[in-house]
């Protein structure tokens, strides 16, 4: 009785210990890597850019859509000498439909949009997201968080220009990586004066971008 006793808290002990034991970490820039080569097979995308404080980056807050062939649509709220102008756009082939507060559409080219912000190119496979995870710096896995890996790692000023303009030097930040497929779930970059914020979600969900009714 005594043999079967022990041998019952024996296995009961290396039960919980093999159940207790947590799941190792995978190595930064393997991690970086997977993720760079998942981003560039994304077909489309929910994006979302929020601040907290005053950063000093032109767009303070953005959502929409993105295809892999650069059409996007959504809302970009900027600041323009000092005051903040939300703007409705739609961005097709080499067209911007674009409305401001007041009045109606209007149109644009992509290279003048660019000089302001193309959201399109978040997705780009050579200059979005997955060249500043390839581009990464001395990335470290801290956490595992619910379904997702915490990286802390440094970025520079040239690649996060393309996802926030108005960055000027190099940042070191956070980033989530869902473990399942390896792509970006979000990026906190603390700045000057304050924080971006940029999320992905609804990844190769079907979108199809539009002009809007008012355009001809």
């Amino acid at each position: 009785m005594l043999r079967k006793l022990l041998l019952v808290l024996l296995v009961a002990g290396l039960t919980a210990c093999s159940s207790g034991s947590p799941e190792e970490l995978p190595a930064g820039p393997d991690l970086m890597k997977k993720a760079a080569e998942a981003m560039r097979s994304v077909k489309s995308a929910a994006f979302s850019i929020a601040t907290e404080g005053k950063p000093n980056v032109p767009v303070k807050k953005a959502d929409g859509r993105l295809t892999a062939q650069g059409d996007a649509d959504g809302t970009i709220t900027l600041e323009v000498f000092g005051s903040l102008q939300e703007i409705t756009f739609a961005l097709i082939g080499d067209t911007v439909h674009f409305k401001g507060p007041t009045g109606g559409f209007q149109k644009l080219t992509r290279q003048q949009l660019a000089q302001l912000y193309d959201p399109s190119l978040i997705l780009d496979p050579t200059k979005g997201i997955a060249q500043l995870l390839q581009s990464a710096g001395d990335p470290r896995v801290e956490a595992e968080e619910g379904g997702d890996y915490r990286v802390a790692t440094g970025f520079s000023e040239q690649t996060l220009g393309t996802l926030v303009p108005g960055v000027t030097e190099p940042v070191n930040g956070t980033i989530w990586i869902d473990k399942a497929t390896s792509r970006l779930t979000k990026i906190e970059l603390p700045l000057q004066q304050g924080t971006v914020s940029v999320t992905l979600t609804d990844y190769d969900a079907p979108v199809t971008v539009t002009p809007p009714p008012s355009a001809g």
